[in-house]
């Protein structure tokens, strides 16, 4: 019963933090987006896989010379054209597992999408040609004991229901090299793996 209590004022924390500061204050506190514009050069073609509501791809557009950003969420993607939209930014209503994209990109991101996949390795293999460096970033199964002492007990214990999977390092390294990546460098962060691969 704790453990379930855990579990909905966890979800009820987020849920009354986004309506008091209108979104996530996780994205402002993490500052995720700096890893990814630290990790891209000056006039790169980036493509944000999973883009939501374009807040990356906003920033991701001040320094790169071109983003395409894809989502298959049209609520979205309606957000991102309102809010986030640039002359250098292409906005695309679709799925990125079945997408035909016919141009390649300096860099790929996969900001907290891959753990949403069931078909990871297959999406994985199909967008290897696509890019030189992906930056990936996923949520950890190990990022607190309480994760695991959930998983043990049989009660509801990823972040989110639609999480295929959520990773250990060990995992990730296992996944991407099964189908031809190798991580550069990462680091670990509030309870993620923030990535550098390359094909």
């Amino acid at each position: 019963m704790a453990l379930k209590l855990h579990s909905f004022a966890y979800k009820l924390s987020s849920v009354l933090a986004i309506k008091q500061e209108g979104k996530h204050p996780k994205h402002r506190l993490t500052n995720y987006h700096q890893f990814f514009l630290d990790n891209i050069q000056e006039g790169d073609k980036v493509l944000d896989v999973g883009c939501g509501r374009g807040e990356l791809a906003f920033d991701l557009a001040k320094k790169a010379s071109n983003v395409v950003a894809i989502d298959l969420d049209k609520d979205n993607l309606d957000k991102a054209k309102k809010k986030h939209q640039a002359p250098n930014i292409t906005y695309i209503l679709g799925d990125a597992t079945t997408y035909n994209f016919q141009e390649h990109f300096s860099v790929a991101i996969l900001s907290n999408v891959l753990e949403h996949l069931k078909e990871r390795k297959e999406f994985l293999r199909k967008i290897k040609p696509l890019a030189d460096k992906f930056l990936i970033r996923v949520p950890m199964l190990a990022r607190d004991w309480i994760v695991l002492y959930k998983k043990e007990m049989g009660v509801e214990w990823r972040l989110d229901k639609g999480h295929f999977t959520e990773y250990t390092l060990e995992t990730l390294k296992a996944e991407l090299f099964d189908v031809g990546y190798n991580i550069e460098n990462y680091s670990i962060q509030f309870g993620e793996i923030w990535a550098v691969v390359k094909p």
